[in-house]
């Protein structure tokens, strides 16, 4: 019995010193131990070595602001001027009409016909044609009913091209309702037609006889011709009236007399055409 009691003893004395013993030897390489703290410490560290610091964008120098704002101020000047001055020069090379201008037709009792188109009263006509066709003949025309004037010219060949506008064509074949009436040639505006545009500058519509002395004067003071003799031959008869204009294309312009007597028709139209 007591050595059952001290195996027992013994067993059980045996078994806490190897117990102890294995601690013992545990703690002779100790587990390191994991801290919380430390670890995020040490990932803020890595964040901050990897971490590339990015430069605060600094605001533009006002110096280079002002220049940013002046440089489309300096291009719109410069636009502006070179469009005034393409404007001034188109004006004054070649004047143009509006949808609304003037028209006079005007000739002596004995002389063709000449019809000028101004922008306004006051303008050089941008458009002046002499006439092949009496006046006394188209008075009586105008007289009977409506007249439709066509001018023609011809057009630019195949493979060439012409530089002149409509307006500025020398040459026209002229028909009067359909019928042929010659030809009709641009002409420039002398003293002698700018003269009676001038006479007739304050009436916008109607029609009447001027003096013959607004035509041409004598060459000498007192000095008789056969003309004057016949003073009725020197007047110079014109019509005046506001015109629509209606451009078609590059080869097609018509003009519509307006009058408000007529019911909305035009007693007088003229067709520029290129054919």
């Amino acid at each position: 019995m007591k050595t059952l009691m001290d195996s027992s003893s013994s067993r059980r004395h045996f078994h806490w010193t190897q117990k102890v013993g294995s601690e013992e030897e545990d703690d002779q390489y100790p587990l390191p131990t994991l801290k919380p703290t430390s670890v995020a410490a040490e990932l803020e560290e890595m964040k901050k070595k990897n971490r590339v610091v990015s430069p605060e964008p600094q605001p533009p120098h006002p110096a280079a602001q002002v220049q940013r704002r002046k440089m489309p101020a300096v291009a719109v000047a410069r636009l502006r001027s070179v469009l005034t001055v393409f404007a001034k020069n188109r004006s004054t090379l070649s004047p143009g009409l509006g949808s609304r201008v003037v028209g006079t037709l005007f000739g002596s009792r004995r002389g063709h016909v000449h019809f000028a188109f101004q922008r306004d009263p006051s303008s050089e006509p941008a458009f002046l044609v002499e006439l092949a066709t009496p006046i006394s003949g188209l008075v009586k025309e105008m007289a009977s009913g409506l007249v439709r004037i066509a001018l023609e010219c011809d057009k630019e060949k195949e493979g060439g091209k012409k530089a002149v506008r409509l307006l500025e064509e020398p040459l026209w074949r002229t028909f009067c309702n359909g019928k042929k009436s010659g030809f009709a040639t641009r002409k420039d505006c002398g003293a002698k037609e700018m003269k009676i545009l001038k006479a007739v500058e304050p009436i916008s519509m109607g029609a009447g006889v001027l003096p013959g002395n607004y035509e041409a004067e004598t060459e000498s003071a007192g000095a008789e011709s056969p003309e004057s003799e016949t003073g009725s031959d020197n007047e110079i008869m014109y019509m005046r009236a506001k015109f629509e204009r209606i451009v078609g294309s590059r080869d097609s312009e018509a003009f519509y007399m307006m009058n408000p007597d007529s019911n909305g028709t035009p007693e007088l139209s003229i067709y520029l055409l290129r054919v």
